[in-house]
């Protein structure tokens, strides 16, 4: 098992800047790929980012390209998600994530956090 902890959601305006972490315990964090989803009220949770185990491959939406990056530090067991240029649309519960497979489907991905809110205001 692999328990998920994220912190670092909150309120921001519009073109503001939040950084989310998320603190990963149990097994071998390294092994797994790790990502992050976001779900706006009222919709399905969707794919944000992702990156594999080395840290060396990332991956994004098409609306988040350019303005959010995820890291990972193994020796630490986390992962981050840096979000600039915050947008309203931004709004959402963002979720931390964790699966074996290179792939975007949530269904695919394991272990999950409890998620933390960031509302971004106009």
């Amino acid at each position: 098992q692999v328990q998920l902890v994220e912190s670092g959601g909150g309120l921001v305006q519009a073109g503001g800047s939040l950084r989310l972490s998320c603190a990963a315990s149990g097994r071998t964090f390294s092994n797994y790929v790790m990502a992050w989803f976001r779900q706006a009220p009222g919709k399905e949770r969707e794919f944000v980012a992702r990156i594999n185990w080395s840290g060396t491959n990332t991956d994004y939406a098409d609306s988040v390209k350019g303005r959010f990056t995820i890291s990972r530090d193994n020796a630490k067991n986390t992962v981050s998600l840096q979000m600039n240029s915050l947008k309203p649309e931004d709004t959402a519960v963002y979720y931390c994530s964790g699966g074996t497979f290179w792939l975007t489907a949530q269904s695919t991905y394991t272990y999950w956090g409890q998620g933390t809110q960031v509302t971004v205001s106009s």
